[in-house]
């Protein structure tokens, strides 16, 4: 015989859970509701029948006061004092019981007050008959006295009827009340029956979207991590995750596969995992596993693995403790950085082979700009001594052969020094000093004065600043661009040099690139020679570039890259920016 077994589809556990919501939710509601009347009814009908009980019971120890006071006149018996003073007290006790249960009805402490002035008057006759008991009351003070005991007597009477009846009132308001309350109860219950399986319609649905919500998003994970492990695959890297709480670990798809094994091959743990390390590393990587189980700072460190088929792998690791719900794991990436590390062995080689041709261009430029002047020191030596004694032997093409002779070795002497201040641009230290420019620049004008004065040259400059900079290449630079401007001036015209200084915004100067922040000095020589093609503005810059031939204008075109090397060697920028016949601007840019 087959156990009987309740459907476990989600669609009959849904229904399930609505029945039973929807009938508990029914039967507290409506249990409650008439448990709830039923006992205030029960309450207030209670407390109404104590608080008449105890106004009955209060009129009554009134009057067996009254009479133990007429039977103490008539009698003198002192036992109906005794009477007396036992009445007086429950009398008091029954008021004060009354009093405590009508507190919370204005009405009746109204009525409390009315009747308490009233006992306190029936007092005073006690109290003035006890005083006068040992005079001779005449039969007409006797009767008066009795006639107002009367009086009061009456008048509580009606006071405490009064009381009664209100309560009475009182309670039969509660009733109609209660009454009206078990009569709408049905109409309550369906309502609220209504409203309870909206409720759970509302949270079926919720669920069944929640659950349509997780199917989706389950959806989505498994497309996520095969996202994941194909970005892993991609990559070369693997991820892994080491519970310490139940000391088990996980690893991602590719861990395995960048060990050279197939998925879970193994169980992931550091014992296995080891067995893949290189025997020199594994003292290494255990003492970094245990840095980072111990709560340590540990940077990413690299190892060397040994594949399944012997290839040696150089992977990077790195790993962080975190505490979820009071539980402590670590979760990493294992990269593997073989190609990186490959890649850097060919930079380093590269840098080696850069290091060596750098020595022998050095040593290259040592030749050019120091072997080669002694043997061009002797050829000027010799030409000029030919000029001096042998020159008017020579004929007409001889001369002019020696003059080209002078010219060629002048130019070679000029080329010769620009290389080596260029040399030196690039080789010396970067010493950066607070320099006060405006010495700098007085210094250029000196080592320029033949030629300013022999041009007539003006120049006019602002205030330079203080700055920190290396003192001579700057002093250098004024040279060449002042050089510059001399050089390339207009025939029969004396050059004027403005040189003019601010301090402007990086973001709010068009000159500079716009990824730059910061304060920048800008300094601006500005001329009026005979300017150039802006096509030109970039090629000025470059060694050994000139724009006119030898025949016009001496020079090399060393002087404007040595301006370009410096500039570069401050951090800063240089722009050039000419109009033929109209002068040049050279612009320059510190950072502050």
């Amino acid at each position: 015989m087959k156990n009987f077994t309740f459907p476990k589809s989600p669609v009959f556990l849904r229904v399930v859970f609505v029945v039973s919501v929807a009938v508990i939710f029914f039967i507290s509601a409506m249990t409650y509701k008439h448990l709830l009347v039923l006992n205030n009814s029960s309450k207030w009908v209670t407390h109404s029948y104590d608080v008449s009980l105890n106004l009955e019971k209060l009129f009554t120890y009134i009057k067996e006061l009254e009479v133990a006071r007429r039977d103490y006149i008539l009698t003198q018996d002192k036992t109906d004092l005794e009477m007396m003073t036992v009445s007086k007290l429950k009398v008091e006790k029954t008021m004060y019981i009354i009093d405590l249960q009508t507190r919370g009805n204005v009405n009746q402490q109204k009525n409390i007050l009315q009747l308490k002035d009233l006992i306190n008057k029936q007092y005073n006759f006690i109290e003035d008959y006890s005083r006068e008991s040992k005079a001779i009351l005449t039969d007409v003070d006797l009767k008066m006295n009795l006639l107002a005991s009367k009086k009061i007597i009456h008048d509580l009477k009606i006071k405490i009827y009064e009381m009664i009846n209100l309560e009475i009132k009182v309670l039969k308001e509660r009733q109609e009340e209660n009454n009206n309350a078990l009569a709408f109860t049905p109409i309550i219950l369906y309502v609220t029956q209504l409203i309870t399986l909206a409720i759970v319609s509302l949270a079926f649905v919720r669920i069944n979207k929640d659950l349509q919500e997780i199917k989706t998003k389950n959806n989505d994970l498994v497309i996520s991590n095969e996202i994941s492990n194909l970005a892993e695959e991609v990559g070369n890297y693997g991820s892994w995750h080491w519970d310490l709480v139940e000391d088990k670990m996980y690893y991602s798809d590719n861990m395995f596969k960048m060990l050279g094994v197939e998925k879970d091959a193994f169980q992931p743990n550091n014992e296995n995992y080891a067995q893949f390390v290189h025997p020199d590393d594994k003292d290494f990587v255990n003492e970094q596993i245990q840095k980072m189980k111990n709560n340590q700072k540990v940077d990413s460190f690299t190892y060397r693995i040994v594949k399944k088929d012997g290839e040696i792998r150089y992977r990077k690791a790195v790993g962080k403790l975190v505490n979820r719900n009071g539980k402590n794991s670590i979760v990493g990436t294992t990269i593997d950085i073989t190609e990186e590390r490959n890649i850097n062995n060919q930079i380093e080689d590269r840098n080696r082979e850069l290091e060596r041709n750098n020595r022998e261009l050095e040593a290259f430029n040592y030749v050019a700009s120091h072997d080669l002047q002694e043997p061009l020191r002797k050829i000027q030596t010799f030409i000029s001594r030919l000029d001096e004694k042998e020159k008017h032997s020579l004929s007409d093409n001889g001369k002019a052969y020696l003059e080209r002779i002078k010219s060629a070795a002048t130019r070679m002497r000029l080329l010769i020094d620009d290389l080596l201040q260029f040399s030196r641009t690039n080789k010396t230290e970067k010493v950066f000093e607070l320099s006060d420019l405006n010495e700098l620049l007085n210094q250029s004008t000196v080592e320029l004065s033949q030629e300013i004065e022999k041009t007539n040259t003006k120049i006019i400059a602002d205030k330079l600043p203080i700055v920190n900079v290396i003192p001579f290449q700057i002093q250098q630079m004024f040279t060449n661009l002042i050089s510059n401007s001399i050089k390339y001036r207009k025939p029969n015209s004396s050059p004027e040099i403005q040189i003019k200084y601010t301090k402007v915004n990086a973001e709010e100067e068009n000159l500079l690139p716009l990824n730059l922040t910061g304060y920048f000095y800008k300094f601006q020589f500005i001329d009026n020679g005979i300017g150039f093609e802006q096509q030109y503005a970039e090629k000025i810059f470059i060694l050994f570039n000139r724009l006119h031939n030898k025949e016009e204008y001496q020079g090399t075109g060393i002087g404007l890259a040595i301006c370009k090397k410096i500039i570069d060697n401050h951090k800063g920028y240089i722009i050039a920016k000419g109009e033929p016949d109209l002068g040049a601007t050279f612009t320059f840019f510190l950072p502050v």
